[in-house]
């Protein structure tokens, strides 16, 4: 099974006859076995990730990214659980994470600008109960998100080898 979901994780399009060969195993076992995580919620959702500064003619459309830190108070009985997850349910968060260091929460936030995300912080994280500071760091470029490169890849200069 983990063998099937890290394939489709690396990509989602790969059909269950290409993983049965890939893996030697049979077709109907794997599309068992795919149907099984969707249905306990293994597999959240099947996405594509897109480079988005080759598709947008516009820059005004740009969306800007930001990561959060988050320094909190923890709470008796939940720790950082219950504002963790109601930051998750803001519309522009799209991860949160509890991490290791001297942050307790990182979240990923995005917004059609760069006033947008600082209204977000100033306005809606700033203000919830426990949150005593956050640190805002914006995206400048991306060079690799969910296994992806977005650099070019360089030609390969080697002089080829021949008989």
């Amino acid at each position: 099974m983990r063998q099937i979901l890290e394939l489709l994780e690396r990509d989602a399009q790969l059909s269950p006859d290409t993983i049965a060969t890939m893996l030697d195993k049979p077709v109907e076992e794997v599309r068992a076995a795919i149907a099984n995580a969707e249905a306990s919620g293994a597999i959240r959702r099947y996405r594509a990730v897109i480079d988005w500064d080759k598709v947008d003619e516009d820059p005004t459309s740009e969306e800007v990214t930001a990561f959060i830190d988050v320094s909190l108070t923890p709470a008796r009985g939940v720790g950082f659980d219950d504002v963790a997850e109601r930051i998750a349910r803001f519309e522009e968060v799209r991860s949160v994470y509890l991490v290791s260091g001297t942050q307790d929460l990182r979240a990923t936030v995005t917004g059609r600008s760069i006033r947008a995300v600082s209204d977000f912080v100033s306005q809606k994280l700033s203000t919830i109960d426990r949150v005593r500071s956050t640190a805002t760091h914006f995206v400048l470029r991306t060079y690799k998100r969910d296994g992806v490169a977005f650099t070019p890849i360089e030609p390969d200069h080697r002089l080829r080898v021949t008989p």
